[in-house]
């Protein structure tokens, strides 16, 4: 695979400052059931890398010693790994808001059969991945038999109450199926609600457009086509100064299967660690205080023009919703 990151560290990408830590968000391993071509974490059934269960308990720890409000939780499909259900039951039991970002396919996998009453049991929010309302799209950008399946996902999380406005959430997740921006959020959540509905029966809470990033598989890609430069000056051109106001990584700590910490889950996948001291890493075993990271600044590259391009892009979607 094709490496991204030479190119990504040559940037003058505006410096950033974090703020009071609100989101900690725990990348639990790289195995996936599925394999997308814009997955940023380059996710697969052939991945191994997991997060054992002492360093969820570091995770546990340093939840009880800080004010986080939510703790989102990612993978590759994190649900598969061993562990997770024990992160949510402790999680939820000391108030946190539970986020799942969830592929749906999982919901119908041999032996997951009981993870849609699991996650509506404990008022876990789910984020869910659906890059179109076609068949064709959907298939096209994350392989045969994906969409049936994710449909099928949606209908069991729609039989225990998700996506109806109470609160079990539901949020659909949309990327681009090449290099260009979403379209806006708002038009595409109402063009989503009426295609599912009318074609499915489906229902969700909220549809959350995310930029794809010149990263890890999607990167690749573009290296390979010829395309990179072209969408980095794509993202480049389409910066809007008011999105680095809510950027997600001024209130955000990525946690890498490992125990590692990074600024955002993108910066995760670069290999560029969160700057805090002397030391070239830090493990979250090793940050006592969240509150010491208030002010520090942000590791930034450019791919981080791929957040603030346009409506901007963050894990919860759309930074503006003015276009």
């Amino acid at each position: 695979m094709l490496d991204t990151r030479p190119r990504l560290l040559e940037h003058d990408f505006p410096p950033l400052k974090r703020r009071r830590l609100e989101i900690l968000q725990v990348n639990l391993g790289y195995r996936c059931n599925q394999q997308c071509l814009h997955c940023h974490v380059n996710a697969g059934p052939r991945r191994s890398e997991q997060m054992t269960a002492e360093m969820v308990e570091a995770v546990l720890d340093f939840l009880r010693r800080n004010p986080v409000a939510t703790l989102d939780i990612t993978g590759g499909a994190p649900e598969m790994n061993p562990h997770f259900r024990h992160l949510v039951h402790e999680a939820r039991a000391l108030g946190l808001k539970v986020m799942d970002r969830c592929n749906l396919t999982i919901l119908t996998e041999p032996g997951f059969e009981d993870l849609a009453e699991f996650l509506a049991e404990h008022e876990v929010e789910v984020v869910a991945s659906m890059p179109c309302y076609l068949e064709e799209n959907v298939d096209a950008q994350r392989g045969r038999g994906v969409y049936e399946r994710s449909i099928d996902g949606l209908r069991r999380l729609n039989a225990l109450g998700y996506g109806q406005g109470g609160v079990l959430r539901l949020d659909l997740v949309y990327n681009p199926g090449g290099p260009f921006l979403p379209p806006p959020q708002c038009q595409l959540e109402q063009d989503y609600r009426k295609r599912l509905g009318e074609m499915h029966g489906i229902v969700f809470d909220r549809l959350l457009t995310l930029a794809n990033m010149p990263i890890a598989r999607f990167g690749s890609t573009l290296l390979s086509r010829g395309e990179f430069d072209d969408y980095l000056k794509l993202l480049q051109s389409a910066h809007r100064d008011e999105n680095l106001d809510t950027v997600m990584c001024r209130s955000l700590l990525s946690v890498d299967w490992q125990g590692y910490l990074y600024d955002c889950d993108f910066n995760q996948m670069l290999g560029l660690p969160l700057k805090l001291g002397n030391s070239s890493r830090t493990h979250i075993r090793e940050l006592a205080d969240a509150a010491t990271l208030q002010g520090k600044p942000i590791v930034v590259a450019g791919h981080c023009w791929g957040c603030t391009a346009g409506q901007g892009s963050s894990c919860g979607g759309a930074l503006t919703t003015d276009e």
